[in-house]
């Protein structure tokens, strides 16, 4: 199969996303594209891979990806704040071999709870969420 370019919109379509959203994944670094004169154009390999979709060879095992959500209640905005610093922080350390983690986190005022959503290679997931508990731990 040869890889040839998709626009934003054809992008959008696939992965059944508004188009402006799949724009901030590109202008955020998550989703890799060339920039044409004013638009954008994605590789086909490039849009299969950020969304999943099997190339048809095999992959390893390593390449299995993970999502979590936690939800942590009764925590403060300066709580929450400190949390979010922490967690993007040890996000981002590992080595050139390791897919990154992608990490979102969301504080609710109203209900002072704190959601944090993490998608990665299991074992990466798995160690980000051991730190996270003993953070929980140590705040009560």
């Amino acid at each position: 199969m040869s890889d040839y370019l998709v626009t934003v919109e054809q992008a959008a379509e696939q992965l059944n996303l508004h188009p402006k959203t799949v724009l901030r994944y590109i202008r955020d670094g998550r989703l890799p594209a060339t920039r044409i004169g004013k638009s954008y154009r994605i590789s086909r390999a490039k849009l299969d891979a950020f969304a999943g979709v099997a190339s048809g060879q095999s992959q390893a095992a390593a390449d299995a990806r993970t999502t979590c959500i936690v939800d942590i209640p009764n925590i403060s905005v300066e709580g929450a704040q400190r949390m979010a610093t922490l967690l993007h922080s040890a996000s981002l350390t590992g080595d050139a071999e390791t897919p990154p983690l992608h990490l979102e986190t969301a504080f609710n005022p109203l209900a002072n709870s704190m959601k944090v959503v993490v998608i990665g290679s299991p074992s990466d997931v798995a160690r980000l969420l051991e730190m996270l508990q003993l953070q929980i731990r140590a705040r009560s």
